[in-house]
């Protein structure tokens, strides 16, 4: 371990602020954060040294990548940022790093793939998933376009309302409570498989800690062959565009949303922002991530 990481792991531990999947991608992240340091040839480098300068040349080569790095979207770098924030304002350097992305150069909200990131839930991926809460935990974040932390934190009797998939603010993004329609037969068939499975509990098995049984499921994603579930909720976002306007998603070919005729752009609006509440988002801007322009 470098020294920065060790002095990182130190703020970590003394400030455990928000949900544990958000300490989990946070102390990621700024792990990620000094080894990237390391490797610029900042070597000995400690958190109470760190300067401008090198703060500089990693964001460089998180936006640019070099040989042995790709470069990363703006929304990953809006999250890395934000991370290094925020241990900057745990040591009193918050100077040191602008408060605005825009000043960065970062625009999250202009990001749109160049190409679908849609997964499809396959039998075949399904039978190389040997944890049984993983399994049902995968299929209902398919069938239902939810968060990782929410399809593994979610007791699917308690949520299940009828025609409607209620998620408490403790299983959610920023603790804001949800609700999603409950529309067709598979997906009534996977909630009450997932409810069969896990009778009042959760999809956490009751042994576990979130961390730990976090990592399971990152063994059965890399064993399952699906790299990052979040296409799961793509394909939701693409299957959704389509039961609401009767088109498939402009990233999958359709025609933009510029060149439709005026009730059509309402009927795209609409469907964005339906889109972007079920998903947990509050604009429907961000639904231009899952379904292009």
């Amino acid at each position: 371990m470098t020294p920065l990481a060790w002095d990182l792991q130190q703020v970590l531990k003394r400030n455990r602020d928000g949900s544990r999947g958000t300490q989990y991608e946070r102390k990621k992240l700024l792990m990620q954060f000094a080894n990237d340091i390391h490797k610029l040839g900042f070597r000995g480098l400690r958190l109470r040294n760190l300067r401008q300068k090198h703060l500089v040349q990693v964001l460089a080569l998180w936006r640019n990548g070099d040989p042995g790095h790709r470069p990363v979207s703006a929304a990953t770098l809006k999250n890395r940022a934000a991370c290094v924030r925020w241990v900057l304002e745990k040591v009193g350097k918050s100077n040191l790093l602008p408060n605005s992305n825009r000043a960065l150069g970062i625009d999250a909200r202009s990001y749109v793939p160049a190409q679908s990131k849609a997964v499809t839930l396959t039998q075949d991926v399904l039978q190389r998933v040997t944890d049984s809460h993983i399994y049902h935990s995968f299929r209902l974040q398919a069938a239902f376009g939810l968060r990782r932390s929410e399809a593994m934190k979610i007791q699917p009797t308690w949520a299940d309302r009828g025609d409607t998939l209620v998620l408490k603010s403790s299983w959610t993004k920023g603790g804001r409570p949800r609700e999603v329609p409950i529309r067709t037969p598979a997906q009534r068939d996977v909630l009450n498989a997932a409810k069969a499975f896990a009778k009042t509990g959760s999809l956490i098995p009751a042994r576990k800690s979130y961390r730990e049984h976090l990592m399971t499921w990152e063994y059965q994603t890399r064993r399952a062959g699906l790299s990052k579930t979040h296409g799961l909720r793509h394909a939701y976002a693409q299957r959704r565009y389509e039961e609401l306007t009767g088109r498939k998603a402009p990233i999958l070919g359709s025609t933009s949303a510029k060149a439709l005729t005026e009730t059509r752009k309402e009927q795209d609006r609409q469907a964005r922002l339906q889109i972007a509440l079920e998903l947990g988002h509050s604009r429907s801007e961000i639904a231009n991530t899952y379904l292009g322009r």
